[in-house]
């Protein structure tokens, strides 16, 4: 029985750690996740990638969150490879370094931060300062479930069992770096994990060197998290989580092996136990820093490793080859399966018709806009089968979650359409209008539709990973994108006027087709969006009287 309430007290403090650092997470990235994802595409040098790497890491308190932020830019080739592995590298430093902070005796800050956090989140009308309190509260929580965790352990800490079950993962350090890569994966935060060894080896429940093998361990179970998050996207977006596993992965294995064979504690002399392990534990990432230099020569190695099959897929997408498998629509699981797949493929053709839509802008390539048109051709017949497709399905076989979720695919392949109408109908005889008349955009105008269109292409890069996934981070990143995009375009409505009222020349023959071209490219990436309000409804996280409300008043501030 004492075993058994021991469990639930552990579990109860473990969720309540893990409920605490997803908070923080939350609240930041719906206050700041844009301009994080502008710093993020802004940075190129691998030494200063590093440092952003570290930054990123300690406000988002996740090197996994930074390395699928990472990831998705890389897709879209928004940020090169060894830029991008560079700071995924510096985000493993900042979790560390997080890490030491949060080991520290703060518990006396608790009442104050509840006090402050609550206040914030409960009374503030600001979108920025009620994710304050919501920052706030959850470090709040993150030091109760820690307080939390050693009364738990302090009952069980002389029993047979602990002691136990100490010395075994001291004796095995192989089975104790596995239980915490595991324990990692699992709980989806090192941070979580380690905190947990820290505060075990605090109050002397397990050894150090139990806890160095626990931490090791969790290390390469960190990076495991965002290659299996990964998993379904473009061989460009999965090569920095492999590399970065790679070097984490035989990093790990060695200073494991070092530090249970050779006598490396006695070095630290008369450090605490668990200020030892966080220690060596911020020293094994800053060592993981020496692979900097070598950050792009890792690129060609990686390509051959995971090669890009975009000329393959590009082809079998021109020739309008639909995945759609007529013998399995009386079995809706599979049938679902492949709508998805049939919708995935939209959304790449929609994709290769977007990408050099602002060449033409600059450019105009009378066979490259044939070409789009061909194309929306093929989106077209898409859709008609999958609204065909959907229909023929076997209603009676259906669960009702199963017909909801086929009129999902279905809705979604509207939005897709109608993304591509927008490029054939709006942005192609904008661009060809501009190319007949001369007109040229300021230097600053072009930067601004760039920028934007930069955006958008890692954001449909975002969105085929949610509909691949149904991952609820990444569909809630999606929606501040959105967010993002519609302050962007008010931002450039704002100077493009600015530019007007100073007399500019070139912006005054410019301004219908630059107004224009900024309004259809957010309307064009809130169809991409699309594809995230039925994943957050569905877990919770979205009313629909607060989806209905939303787009209401978008629709609103678009025709104002």
């Amino acid at each position: 029985m004492t075993i058994l309430w021991f469990l639930v007290h552990l579990a109860g403090a473990t969720m309540l750690l893990l409920f605490a650092v997803r908070m923080v997470r939350t609240g930041i990235e719906r206050a700041f996740g844009a301009s994080f994802r502008r710093a993020v595409t802004q940075t190129q040098n691998p030494l200063r990638s590093a440092g952003t790497g570290v930054v990123l890491a300690i406000v988002l308190q996740s090197s996994a969150a930074v390395a699928l932020l990472v990831s998705g830019f890389a897709g879209t080739g928004t940020i090169p490879f060894g830029a991008g592995l560079a700071m995924v590298l510096g985000a493993d430093v900042g979790s560390a370094l997080l890490i030491q902070v949060l080991s520290f005796d703060l518990e006396w800050l608790m009442p104050i931060l509840l006090a402050l956090g609550g206040g914030f989140f409960i009374k503030s009308e600001g979108r920025k300062l009620k994710q304050a309190g919501r920052i706030i509260m959850g470090i709040a929580f993150i030091l109760i479930s820690l307080r939390f965790l050693r009364e738990t352990m302090e009952p069980i800490r002389d029993s047979a069992f602990l002691p136990s079950l100490a010395g075994y993962l001291e004796r095995d350090f192989v089975t104790a770096f596995i239980v915490g890569g595991a324990l990692a994966f699992v709980m989806h935060s090192s941070v979580a994990v380690i905190l947990m060894c820290v505060t075990l080896v605090s109050i002397g429940a397990i050894p150090v060197e139990a806890g160095i093998s626990l931490v090791l361990g969790a290390n390469l179970g960190s990076a495991l998290i965002p290659v299996w998050l990964t998993r379904g996207m473009s061989a460009l977006s999965r090569r920095i989580p492999v590399a970065n596993l790679m070097l984490r992965g035989s990093g790990a294995v060695i200073a494991l092996l070092l530090v249970n064979k050779l006598p490396i504690l006695p070095y630290f002399g008369d450090i605490r136990p668990a200020q030892t392990l966080v220690y060596l534990h911020i020293l094994f990432n800053i060592a993981l820093l020496c692979a900097l230099p070598f950050c792009t020569l890792l690129a060609g190695p990686l390509q051959r490793l995971l090669p890009d099959h975009d000329l393959q897929t590009q082809d079998v997408l021109n020739r309008n080859i639909s995945v759609l498998d007529n013998s399995v629509l009386d079995r809706p699981q599979l049938a679902l399966s492949t709508m998805k797949r049939e919708v995935l493929r939209m959304a790449q053709v929609v994709e290769g018709m977007m990408r050099p839509v602002m060449d033409l802008y600059s450019h105009y390539d009378k066979d490259v806009s044939s070409a789009i048109k061909a194309q929306d051709s093929i989106v077209n017949t898409a859709l008609d089968d999958i609204r065909r497709y959907t229909a023929a399905m076997n209603a009676e076989k259906m669960r009702k979650y199963d017909q909801k979720h086929a009129r999902e695919l279905t809705e979604y392949a509207i939005a897709i359409e109608t993304a591509g109408d927008i490029i054939v109908k709006r942005l192609l005889p904008m661009a060809r209008e501009k190319a007949d008349q001369s007109i040229r955009f300021s230097k600053a105008g072009a930067d601004e539709l760039e920028t934007i269109h930069d955006r958008i292409m890692a954001n449909m890069a975002l969105a085929s990973n949610v509909l691949i996934s149904d991952d609820v981070e990444s569909a809630r990143l999606l929606l501040e994108e959105k967010s993002e995009m519609t302050r962007m375009e008010r931002k450039s409505r704002k100077r493009h006027l600015q530019r007007l009222s100073a007399g500019a020349q070139i912006s005054f023959e410019s301004s219908d087709i630059h107004l224009e071209t900024v309004s259809a490219l957010r309307e064009f990436n809130s169809h991409i969006s699309a594809v995230a309000y039925p994943i957050l409804y569905r877990n919770g996280q979205l009313l629909e009287t607060r989806l209905i409300q939303g787009i209401g008043k978008e629709e609103v501030d678009a025709d104002s």
